[in-house]
């Protein structure tokens, strides 16, 4: 008679006895490693395992945190790629991170041990980076910022109907303003507004103008706006705000992407407040950023709904760390030399052709992403392998994600730091070695 197959699965208490099981559940939890091991133990069941390699198998089958999120090379070449997490932080605002995931002095006043002013050094980090505003506050998101931005200067929003924008997801720019019981004054044409359509909606019911980039679309043709410094010339006098909603978070002009709006130009042109997130291009964790006229700044800081929108001690350390510290990975790649990426690409391509792979160096196209530049290409080098490796790649440890171009896998390198490079060639060499 055959022996049940049940008494070769190692007893579950067995397992999490073991000293390498038990180290990974001091430092994973209990329930995540057991999880784990009755995975395994299924596999044993199955016959797809030995019970020798339960410990093996179960060790290669746990995350290297409790957390499911999973570290990604990003090879699409879209720098600020929304569904790979916006920005990657840089090491100083990781390290920041770490620290403040600790007890900290986040409200507290170490010197006279009374509270104190809750993301102070962030505020000032900012104030020193775009010196045309005279105060600011941040808040978990730039959507954050508008729905309290409009809460708090109540009353109409004028806007141009060709601001009425949708970004990622089905998300619309007016359905969320008028979530917050704000009307809006839509103003000019889809495809040309004037000053004069601003001013001849003035009334004693408006709140505030509001100017959205539209940063994820061009229209192009017959077309006007209204520039910011025009606009605010035109509002002079009136009493009534000026809100720009730039999107991106560029602090400063930018070189390599001259038509992208920033923070301390639109200031500088008039705006009473500007609106940015903190994970584009700015190139920190995910924030809504508000700078601007204190007094405007104020208004929203005392209203209720701050405190909903305000964001935790671990935001406020990788802000300030993004700030002043080196610069990040984001403005990094930004700024990449195109013949860099190419000596970078054709050194790849060369160390996986010599292992056998069908690996050539390319020209390729990288973008901004993260709804900025959408119509300006960043000049790039890409690894092109056969289209059969991306999905084993997207599948490896660490995953890689390129994209397809006809019947290739491009991995684009300016969205990947250069000390990536090891990772990524031997990731390719672990599918190669997979698929044979």
């Amino acid at each position: 008679m055959r022996a049940d197959p049940r008494r070769r699965v190692p007893r579950t208490d067995t397992l999490l006895a073991d000293p390498e099981l038990a180290a990974a559940s001091a430092r994973l939890g209990r329930e995540l490693v057991k999880t784990a091991v009755a995975q395994v133990q299924q596999r044993i069941r199955d016959g797809a395992l030995a019970p020798a390699d339960a410990v093996p198998a179960v060790l290669s089958g746990l995350s290297a945190t409790a957390s499911s999120l999973r570290p990604v090379l990003n090879a699409t070449g879209v720098l600020v790629h929304t569904n790979l997490g916006r920005a990657p932080l840089s090491p100083a605002a990781l390290e920041a991170v770490v620290a403040a995931g600790a007890t900290t002095d986040v409200e507290l006043d170490l010197v006279t041990g009374r509270r104190g002013p809750r993301g102070e050094a962030a505020i000032a980090a900012l104030l020193t980076a775009v010196p045309a505003a005279e105060a600011a506050l941040v808040v978990n998101n730039c959507a954050a910022a508008l729905a309290l931005t409009a809460t708090a200067l109540g009353g109409e929003l004028v806007i141009a109907r060709g601001e009425l924008v949708e970004i990622g997801d089905g998300f619309r720019i007016p359905e969320l303003l008028e979530a917050t019981g704000a009307r809006l004054r839509e103003v000019g044409t889809t495809n040309r507004v004037t000053l004069a359509d601003y001013r001849a909606a003035l009334s004693e019911q408006t709140g505030a103008v509001l100017k959205v980039h539209p940063s994820n679309f061009v229209v192009r043709g017959f077309t006007r706006s209204v520039p910011v410094a025009e606009l605010a010339a035109g509002l002079a006098g009136s009493g009534v705000p000026l809100v720009a909603d730039v999107g991106s978070g560029l602090l400063r002009p930018h070189p390599v992407l001259p038509d992208e709006p920033d923070l301390q130009t639109t200031l500088a042109d008039g705006a009473d407040l500007v609106l940015a997130s903190g994970d584009k291009l700015l190139g920190g964790p995910q924030a809504g950023l508000v700078l601007g006229r204190a007094e405007l700044a104020q208004r929203l800081r005392r209203h209720p709904l701050y405190r909903a929108f305000r964001v935790d001690k671990t935001t406020l350390a990788a802000l300030e760390a993004t700030l002043r510290g080196p610069l990040p990975p984001v403005q990094q790649m930004l700024a990449a030399d195109v013949a860099g990426l190419r000596r970078r690409a054709r050194g790849l391509a060369a160390r996986l052709a010599a292992a056998g792979l069908d690996a050539v160096a390319v020209d390729s196209e990288a973008r901004v992403g993260g709804g900025g530049a959408p119509e300006h290409p960043l000049p790039s080098a890409a690894v092109s392998l056969p289209a059969e490796f991306a999905a084993p790649l997207r599948a490896g440890t660490p995953p890689v994600v390129g994209y397809l171009a006809g019947d290739r896998t491009l991995l684009d390198l300016r969205s990947l730091r250069t000390e990536d490079d090891e990772a990524l060639a031997a990731a390719v060499l672990e599918v190669a070695i997979r698929c044979r």
